[in-house]
């Protein structure tokens, strides 16, 4: 209340009598009690039991929008910064005298290590700068248990800290967040140790997550919830599922108390695709899947999460021979297949793409009959046969056998390139191993017919040697028509080498010995031109034609032996 004072005649009262006696000393710098007297726009009068009221302004006591938080009668704390300003007035302050009560709650609660509240308000240099009323610092090491690498994301949160360092004449004041945390996770574990159990379906917290997992914090303590115990389904990586802070239930699998090493799953609480799989995917059932993997030997169909199917590589095409899956389909793709076989044991489902599709070689045999003319491409050239192809994927064989009646082909690519066209006849289908024959040769009659009566056995011939080997000389009968002379026909003696008897180029007379029409093969005799009884056996031959197209002049010179051999006797 204001203190009222009375002038008398002899104007010299003492300055206590002035005050009514009061001697109270009122330091600068010192917090003090007040009342509010007065309030104007600019100051608001307070008497804190001085000589004179003390003045504070007005905005001190105002909040953010300016709505004035006193009134008059009201006590207020005041620091008294003026003991008398050039108007001889004192002034107070509110906003330092509650900084400075800040100060002793801060001590207080630094002494007691009991946490104080604030919020952070900006990044600084090292860490985080943090409004308890005064502004303090929090390192960066100290604001969580793990290292933040985003501490933007933290200004303007109101949280809980331990002051770990306090110097009030230094204005310095260090925070932990991380200390309290601490107490509090070893408050926790202590619970969870003595309730956690196998079995059990418990809350946690993703903490990390790491190539191989993720580790969840169930309370204190930390389980690790493995890729391959995450989902039935295919996993490749755990942050497909799961981000950092995620809340989720998971199954205690193993808990080893004295380790405190827990193992946990999520695909455990969840119903197994795989029972009754054999009853949903019947064999013969046509599906629809999404490619979610490729190997050398075929592509896996999700065909729904936790059932895969594979499509082997030679499931993929009727007729194409499919090197790699790559070649047929991609990742992510979406497939019709048809179910092959279901092992529910083993968890394994056989898929076939191709039987989506109608099998060619189902149909091969009425489209191409034995003996129909055909024409294709070339698609490819080998040391054994040429491939010609017909119809999509299917390619018909050209043995180098069935090329030419007459020529002796080393390789076809003597006599063909890939690309070209050329006609053949169908000589066989082979639908179960999918092997489709054809001639070229057949489509001319077979000349070895006509030779075998313009060459019958014991016929004289003259003709060019064309080569010679280690084991005999092949001589030219007509264009396309050799004969070959083995080295005992080349002479009466014997023979080492036939290339000292006879000569490439050299023209020689001959006997024709033998005709092979299936191995189309004329054996000559030069031997035999000299040798009476072999030209009698010969003729003998000619005159007995009916009893074998291939009669030998070896087998004929046996008979005459042993008839000889029993007139003898």
């Amino acid at each position: 209340m204001t203190n009222e004072t009375t002038s008398t005649d002899g104007g010299g009262e003492s300055f206590a009598d002035l005050f009514g006696g009061d001697d109270r000393k009122v330091k600068e710098g010192e917090v003090v009690k007040g009342t509010v007297l007065l309030i104007d726009n600019d100051y608001i009068q307070v008497d804190i039991g001085f000589k004179s009221e003390g003045m504070v302004q007005s905005w001190e006591f105002m909040d953010e929008d300016g709505t004035l938080l006193v009134k008059a009668g009201d006590e207020v704390d005041v620091l008294v910064e003026d003991m008398e300003d050039e108007d001889g007035r004192i002034i107070l302050s509110k906003e330092k005298a509650d900084r400075l009560k800040v100060w002793d709650v801060i001590a207080e609660a630094f002494e007691a290590e009991e946490p104080v509240e604030g919020t952070i308000i900006s990044r600084v240099k090292g860490g985080l700068s943090v409004d308890i009323g005064v502004k303090a610092f929090l390192p960066g090491s100290q604001v969580d248990l793990r290292p933040v690498r985003n501490l933007e994301r933290l200004l303007g949160q109101k949280l809980d800290f331990k002051i770990i360092k306090f110097n009030k004449r230094r204005g310095n004041i260090v925070l932990s967040r991380r200390a309290l945390l601490e107490r509090e996770r070893e408050d926790m574990r202590v619970t969870t140790l003595e309730t956690l159990s196998q079995d059990q379906v418990v809350d946690g917290v993703i903490k990390n997550i790491t190539d191989y997992g993720a580790f969840i914090d169930l309370g204190g303590i930390d389980g690790l919830l493995h890729v391959t115990d995450m989902s039935w389904g295919r996993v490749n990586h755990p942050s497909e599922l799961f981000q950092v802070g995620d809340e989720i239930k998971v199954k205690v699998l193993k808990f080893d108390s004295d380790s405190e090493r827990v193992s946990l799953g999520l695909k455990q609480i969840q119903p197994d695709p795989w029972v009754d799989a054999s009853m949903r995917y019947p064999i013969g059932k046509r599906i629809e899947g999404k490619v979610v993997s490729l190997t050398d030997y075929g592509a896996f169909m999700e065909l729904e999460p936790g059932i895969e199917g594979l499509v082997h590589v030679s499931e993929m095409s009727w007729t194409k021979r499919i090197k790699h899956p790559a070649k047929v389909v991609a990742l992510g793709d979406a497939c019709e297949a048809v179910v092959l076989d279901v092992d529910e044991v083993n968890r394994k489902i056989s898929l076939g793409m191709k039987q989506t599709e109608p099998n060619p070689w189902s149909v091969i045999e009425q489209k191409y009959p034995l003996g129909t003319h055909v024409s294709g491409e070339i698609r490819n050239v080998t040391n054994f046969g040429i491939f010609v192809g017909l119809d999509e994927g299917i390619d018909g064989l050209v043995h180098v056998s069935d090329i030419s009646w007459t020529e002796q082909i080393k390789h076809p690519s003597e006599k063909y390139n890939k690309g070209d066209v050329v006609e053949g006849v169908v000589l066989n289908i082979d639908r179960e191993n999918e092997k489709f024959s054809l001639g070229i040769k057949q489509l001319s009659a077979n000349p070895w017919e006509d030779l075998l009566k313009t060459y019958a056995v014991g016929t004289e011939i003259t003709g060019e040697v064309t080569n010679v080997t280690d084991f005999g000389a092949f001589v030219r009968l007509q264009d396309g028509i050799e004969g070959l002379v083995y080295s005992s026909e080349l002479s009466t003696e014997r023979v080492e080498n036939p290339a000292d008897v006879v000569k490439v180029g050299e023209k020689v007379t001959a006997i024709v010995t033998k005709v092979d029409p299936v191995e189309q093969k004329i054996s000559l005799s030069i031997r035999a031109v000299t040798d009476k009884e072999g030209r009698a056996a010969m003729k003998a031959a000619a005159e007995q034609e009916s009893r074998s197209q291939t009669a030998t002049l070896g087998d004929l010179l046996a008979e005459k032996l042993a008839s000889a051999s029993k007139d003898e006797e």
